[in-house]
């Protein structure tokens, strides 16, 4: 029997209730799994249940499958006008603006994050993706080719079809948005796979895309482990494209099993180690704020963290100074309060793996220059950490940590930082802080790496593609470059009178 989430909250920063059901969403219904097994939904703030959410199997995948194929023949895909989809995103969007503030809460109890950044950020940029693809979704166009006067020959962008999408935990709804925006603007229909750490506002989302009027199958949302139901996707020879968000290590698997099953389109955003670069001459206030942001905003748990912070020579014990005051100056504690910065880590998992990483910075001889430690008696709360007098072949250099532990590391000159910048197999982000516009732009053009920002950090726009070099992925999301992995393009030859 499908279950049910109800929570009410009564805190500083929201007062609300919510309820839905937390089975598998499939053909415009909630069902349980086909072996009626759950998953346990935990609340990182102090470890304790918060709800259970029904399972997939692999029997479940080829169920969800099986819908999505149908109404992709009959009343999407090709089947319904491009300004048909358009006002049907556009409807999601004004939903989710009415919803914003129970889907906010939902977020931060889910995730751990602040309230107050799941509206202002996560919830927020969602909406404005949907929003963006919307307006994309009746301008799906080929071209006309001038060949000779005997021919007409033009392309037509069409839908792949199935579609399988792969969320991970750090930003669960608006990396939702992300890939259902191009997905469905482009006529796809989507088996989505949410985290089974942070599931919920996903399946909130399922019941708001049928109040706004999709098709009952154009959007199925599942949960399951990535070993089991992320596999089965991975490997299901009727979907035609999948998109997944998360780990290196995870991202070559799906690729791997995608070429097995029926060499499947693939798009991977994935890990990242991002050179956050600090001249001389960078306004030395503003550079502390943004380094901040860059490597402690959601708890470190973004793939674009700038968690290898290079301060040039000059600057470099009074940008520390600085920075460690603002490290310190962090409020940690429940993500309802008022006045709170950052909220715990997203699991126990997730918790271990990071003190592990501090474990080993301190055995390979660098210094915690502050924080280190765990925050608290109850949850998963770590203290933004700063590590110093560290060496290239340290895996707190090398390695991804996903959370609230930056590396500060002083260079010399341009030649210098460049080499060392590039030094990773990642490529997904940089920043460069500098008032000589030249020598920033001059620097970010060297950088092996998707996005560079000049003066700032971590900022996405749904206008804007997003997209690593190198280990960090394949293909874009967002912007006009975001539609290109869910078309497929056809060219299409007329002979107006040529004979043989």
């Amino acid at each position: 029997m499908v279950g049910t989430f109800s929570h009410e909250w009564d805190t500083p920063v929201f007062k609300g209730k919510t309820s839905f059901p937390t089975g598998l969403f499939i053909n415009g219904q909630f069902v349980d799994g086909s072996d009626k097994t759950t998953i346990d939904v935990i609340n990182p703030t102090n470890g304790s249940l918060i709800t259970k959410v029904s399972e997939a199997m692999p029997k479940d995948v080829d169920i969800a499958v099986e819908a999505a194929q149908k109404t992709f023949d009959t009343t999407w895909g090709l089947n319904v006008s491009g300004l048909r989809r358009s006002e049907l995103l556009n409807r999601l969007a004004v939903l989710m603006v009415k919803y914003k503030d129970e889907l906010s809460a939902i977020e931060a109890l889910d995730n751990g994050k602040t309230f107050n950044w799941a509206k202002n950020a996560d919830v927020s940029i969602g909406i404005d993706v949907v929003k963006y693809y919307a307006g994309w979704a009746d301008k799906i166009m080929g071209d006309t080719i001038e060949t000779d006067e005997r021919k007409l020959s033009y392309t037509r962008h069409e839908p792949i079809g199935v579609v399988a999408q792969i969320l991970p935990w750090n930003f669960p709804l608006m990396l939702f948005c992300w890939k259902i925006g191009p997905a469905l603007a482009t006529g796809n229909t989507i088996v989505l796979k949410s985290s089974e750490f942070t599931p919920l506002t996903a399946i909130r989302m399922a019941e708001i895309i049928h109040e706004a009027g999709f098709p009952p199958g154009t959007v199925n949302i599942i949960t399951g482990f990535g070993h089991i139901t992320g596999e089965a996707l991975s490997r299901h020879p009727n979907i035609e494209k999948i998109a997944f968000t998360g780990s290196t290590l995870v991202g070559r698997k799906i690729m791997e099993a995608a070429a097995q099953s029926n060499l499947k389109k693939v798009t991977l955003e994935l890990g990242g180690k991002s050179p956050n670069i600090i001249f001389n001459d960078a306004d030395l206030e503003k550079a502390v704020a943004w380094t901040s942001h860059g490597i402690f905003w959601n708890h470190g748990q973004a793939c674009c963290a700038g968690s290898r912070i290079f301060v040039q020579s000059g600057i470099y014990d009074e940008f520390l100074k600085r920075f460690t005051a603002k490290a310190q100056s962090i409020k940690l504690g429940d993500p309802f309060a008022s006045g709170i910065d950052q909220g715990p880590q997203v699991s126990q998992i997730q918790y271990d793996r990071i003190m592990d990483y501090i474990d080993s910075g301190r055995a390979d001889g660098a210094t915690v220059h502050t924080g280190g430690t765990r925050f608290g008696n109850e949850g998963y709360f770590i203290n933004p950490t700063i590590f110093t007098d560290t060496k290239p072949d340290m895996k707190i250099v090398k390695e991804e940590i996903f959370g609230p532990v930056g590396v500060v590391i002083k260079f010399e000159d341009e030649a210098d930082v460049l080499r060392q910048a590039n030094d990773t197999m990642y490529g997904l982000a940089a920043a460069v802080f500098s008032q000589d516009i030249n020598r920033a732009l001059t620097t970010v053009h060297k950088l092996k790496a998707g996005t560079a920002w000049v003066n700032c950090v971590n900022q996405v726009h749904a206008q804007v593609p997003f997209g690593g070099y190198k280990q960090s992925g394949i293909g874009r999301e967002l912007g006009k470059d975001g539609l290109a992995s869910y078309i497929n393009i056809k060219a299409v030859h007329v002979n107006l009178g040529h004979t043989m």
